[in-house]
């Protein structure tokens, strides 16, 4: 998935649950350009390894008149909830503003203390305020930082204006990282929402062995339909597509 990095065991979820929800926003801004985001619910498998490990349930909400909420909760079963104990849950706050996506708030919990994040982004002195892994945050960011759900979104109204993407600003754990974005091939799916031909779009740093990859279907808007982590040449975390809902104008 693109450029969302996960840092261990109970974190790497996030970057697979973000890369999905961003999606369901996709096939409305491909026709309209207001600055309106459509409401969806959707579920995906996640499977670990090769094997259906859990599902990763994905909301988009319209919380005021310009501000959006959307959320990944993702559970797992059976042994699995040793790789991935109890649920975890990312939420994004975020605004339309000069055609960009801006972040407004970021969540994450559900991997213990140590683990949980909550950050504020002021734009106005284009800070990072928050707690990350028990520690405090109060550091500078550039114009379009992203948060680990933001970026998907961004991502997406990208590819839909014809802009593709080289390379995206994420905030992670307490630093604003540069991400690369790679058209690798195209690829036909079969999938619960029919047969799909798809972009395959690669997300990495530099210097790292974490690869991220989404298969996103231009017929839906760019939404992702398919999306793995490759670590050391291996991958071990994936998500499939299942359902998907409008759930608002």
């Amino acid at each position: 998935m693109p450029q969302v990095p996960i840092r261990s065991t109970p974190k790497h979820t996030r970057a697979t649950g973000a890369l999905l929800i961003a999606a369901l926003c996709a096939s409305a801004w491909a026709r309209a350009d207001d600055g309106k985001v459509p409401l969806f619910t959707a579920t995906y498998a996640l499977q670990w390894h090769g094997i259906t490990a859990g599902y990763s349930t994905l909301d988009v909400k319209q919380t005021s008149p310009d501000t959006y909420t959307y959320s990944s909760r993702i559970r797992a079963h059976g042994i699995f909830l040793v790789a991935f104990p109890g649920a975890r849950t990312q939420t994004s706050t975020f605004k339309i503003e000069n055609g960009h996506v801006l972040p407004l708030t970021y969540r994450e919990e559900g991997g213990g203390k140590d683990d949980d994040e909550s950050l504020e982004f002021d734009w106005g002195a284009m800070r990072a305020r928050g707690t990350s892994e028990g520690k405090m945050i109060d550091v500078e960011i550039p114009a379009g930082t992203q948060d680990p759900l933001s970026v998907q979104i961004e991502l997406m109204r990208d590819l839909i204006a014809g802009h593709p993407p080289q390379r995206f600003a994420l905030f992670d754990k307490n630093e604003a990282k540069q991400y690369d974005y790679t058209r690798e091939r195209t690829q036909s799916l079969d999938t619960p929402l029919g047969q799909l031909d798809t972009v395959v779009y690669r997300s990495d740093r530099p210097g790292s062995d974490r690869v991220t990859r989404l298969w996103l279907a231009e017929s839906l808007g760019y939404l992702p339909v398919q999306a793995e982590r490759e670590r050391g040449g291996r991958v071990d975390i994936s998500l499939h597509v299942r359902e998907l809902k409008r759930t608002g104008p």
